[in-house]
């Protein structure tokens, strides 16, 4: 395949209302078609991963970028950083399109938002790609050790929803997690880390995850782990959805037998109404934009030269954030979503101010 050039890069604006930029390219010659989507840099400049994955059209994948997007500056915001919020993705299956050229030409995407926009791994992107963008982009995080970078930012993803579920639960019940029954939806890379950290914590384990080989090593490396086909008919304390987004819809919601939710997977409602469903049902809703921060904290470490070490103690304090969203929470007669989002417009409003 061809090199890329900035020159050779197709790129339009879009014009997306609510969001600063959102922008499509296309490189004929790596075969390269992504779209990066700035929410907003009212904190700084924004910060998010690159999902590469299949869309049934384009519509599909703007729509994902753009609930993406709008979630990171949520997170961003909730954590307490000073970033704003982005995302990007990468249409085409990775397995089949994905390519070291093409890892280029989109860093030089990148590249071309000047800053305003810092690049990350998600679905479909790792490290090692991250250092393969990093070649044509100074604004790539997420790098390899030797590299420069702080390495997967999934553990410290998972001790943060790990730190969350503990709040959660110590608030709910004034219990630890131990004894308890955590139902995780999907064993990837961060739900894999999330399983080892619950069972270190006593915690009982039930997983459903579709993949056949990653079910076979599952059971292979944690035997106590219980695999289940749905996890909405399951005995559970705790739901971690871990997967893709949108698996708590209203139907869903309403079978599900946990009292907590507090998860790593984004956009994990449906739709809006789900959070006032789940609070109907007496099911807390920990928002995934604070439980799931800690990848984020991460990468952001490595963008201003802070090390691991540095990260620890602020994932650690997810906890006291959905400790402080609960509280509020009952102060105001609301949901915990509703609660996150006051805190999160009280931030983001005085920063425009």
């Amino acid at each position: 395949m061809s090199q890329a050039t900035t020159d050779a890069l197709q790129i339009r604006d879009l014009d997306v209302p609510g969001y600063e930029r959102v922008a499509l390219c296309e490189h004929a010659g790596t075969g390269l078609r992504a779209i990066i989507a700035v929410h907003s840099t009212a904190l700084g400049p924004a910060l998010g991963g690159t999902r590469f994955k299949s869309y049934p059209d384009d519509g599909a994948a703007l729509a994902d970028v753009e609930r993406l997007s709008e979630g990171m500056t949520y997170k961003a915001a909730a954590a307490g950083l000073d970033l704003g919020g982005g995302k990007a993705v990468i249409m085409g299956d990775p397995a089949v399109h994905k390519s070291p050229e093409l890892l280029r030409a989109y860093g030089l995407f990148v590249e071309s938002f000047g800053g305003t926009y810092i690049t990350a791994a998600d679905v479909g992107t790792n490290s090692d790609d991250l250092d393969i963008v990093g070649e044509a982009t100074t604004f790539a995080v997420g790098r390899n050790e030797s590299s420069g970078g702080l390495g997967d930012s999934g553990y410290s993803t998972a001790a943060g929803v790990l730190s969350s579920m503990r709040a959660a639960v110590r608030f709910l019940r004034q219990r630890p997690l131990e004894g308890l029954t955590v139902g995780v939806e999907g064993a990837g890379k961060v739900g894999w880390r999330l399983i080892e950290l619950l069972l270190n914590d006593g915690a009982r384990v039930r997983v459903s995850e579709a993949l056949a080989a990653k079910r076979e090593s599952l059971s292979t490396s944690y035997p106590e782990v219980e695999l289940v086909d749905d996890l909405f008919d399951a005995e559970i304390d705790v739901y971690a959805p871990c997967a893709m987004g949108a698996t708590l819809t209203p139907g869903s919601a309403a079978r599900l037998r946990a009292t907590v939710v507090c998860g790593a997977a984004n956009n994990q409602l449906a739709t809006v109404d789900v959070a006032d469903i789940l609070h109907r049902h007496g099911i807390a809703w920990v928002p995934d934009y604070v439980a799931n921060a800690g990848g984020l904290i991460q990468v952001d470490a490595e963008r201003t030269g802070r090390s691991l070490n540095d990260v620890a103690g602020h994932v650690d304090g997810l906890g006291d954030s959905v400790t402080s969203i609960l509280t509020r929470a009952v102060q105001d007669g609301v949901t915990a979503a509703t609660a996150a989002r006051r805190i999160v417009d009280d931030r983001l409003s005085r920063a425009a101010r």
